[in-house]
């Protein structure tokens, strides 16, 4: 939503360090760095067509295969531009996610209120049946002009969890069980939901944002179940919005003013990793792929100079006197 010693790329220009996520046989490999499509929706600010489709450019070139979006990314803008960038490629792997579909709103001529810098000529309205999950792939297949997606991702069950599991769930492996969809998961800001699925579940994937980090990780009996079951993890939120990106006082940890503990810790990690000729955001990327559960880490850009810039840190292991380090000043636990 990944030791950390990245392998050479590969001869055809990705990352090289693919991992497999599915179940009997089926499902797909996915690229170490995967692509977060919600900036390129419009997330908080505007992003240009020009700027968003180089951004999508900017990512292939730099081996990225895993492309993630939603029909809640901008009222389906990040499906529409995702899609208009890859559709003359191949070898890539699309997720996108069920729950929220999108009709047309009461009024028109208002902006977005959840987040995204939109026309809200459209609304989001939560459904979790059967019938729900299979208009929101289709109405998800015309957005982004494809003939298919290969993950189907539960988006944000939290209120809806019971019918979650009675009723998206068997309707997306009946999809995969036809080969619509190559592997089904479920997409969370918490982890104790997703371990409902794990264990009460065959899903193939979870998609974890925020909460296996290097200031959170109370993900952790998460990731250890679905190591044990199988089910592989894309690590999403890594910087927890913003602040192991840059830790300054103004700085936000999981879209709040980040309090003045937070940016104490991570300003302590950032020294520690910069003794050691490392970033805190390299850092912050390289930690959650050291779980073996972890099969990419998934991250938001809106220019292709983020683009670039997350690409180089990843493609350099972080020396393991960093992590010796922080755990010996209890910034990581030992285990």
């Amino acid at each position: 939503m990944n030791g950390i010693d990245e392998p050479p790329a590969a001869p055809d220009g990705r990352d090289g360090g693919g991992s497999w996520v599915g179940r009997d046989g089926g499902g797909v490999e996915v690229s170490r760095h995967g692509f977060g499509g919600a900036p390129i929706g419009n997330l908080f600010q505007e992003v240009s067509e020009e700027q968003a489709r180089a951004t999508v450019d900017a990512a292939w070139d730099a081996g990225v295969r895993l492309f993630d979006t939603a029909p809640h990314y901008g009222l389906g803008l990040s499906e529409r531009r995702l899609g208009a960038a890859l559709k003359d490629r191949s070898g890539y792997v699309l997720s996108t996610k069920v729950g929220r579909l999108l009709v047309p709103a009461a009024s028109s001529g208002g902006r977005d209120e959840q987040g995204f810098d939109v026309s809200a000529d459209l609304q989001r309205v939560w459904d979790f049946s059967g019938d729900g999950v299979r208009r929101s792939l289709e109405e998800s297949l015309d957005r982004l002009g494809l003939p298919a997606v290969d993950i189907a991702l539960i988006h944000d069950p939290d209120d809806h969890l019971d019918q979650a599991l009675a009723e998206a769930y068997p309707a997306l492996a009946e999809l995969r069980a036809q080969g619509v969809v190559k592997a089904i998961g479920v997409g969370m800001n918490q982890w104790q939901a997703p371990l409902r699925f794990v264990q009460e579940t065959s899903i193939d994937v979870v998609m974890l944002a925020g909460r296996y980090t290097l200031l959170d990780q109370s993900g952790l009996p998460l990731l250890e179940e679905c190591a044990r079951r199988g089910v592989r993890v894309l690590a999403a939120g890594v910087f927890n919005s913003g602040i192991l990106a840059t830790p300054r006082p103004t700085g936000t940890y999981n879209y709040e003013p980040a309090s003045a503990s937070v940016v104490e810790r991570a300003t302590r990690i950032a020294e520690i990793c910069e003794r050691h000729g490392s970033t805190l955001p390299q850092a912050a990327m390289a930690f959650p792929l050291r779980h073996p559960a972890v099969a990419s880490v998934v991250l938001g850009a809106r220019s292709p100079e983020e683009i670039t810039a997350n690409a180089a840190l990843l493609s350099r292991p972080v020396p393991e006197a960093v992590w010796d380090e922080l755990i010996s000043e209890g910034l990581l636990p030992k285990e």
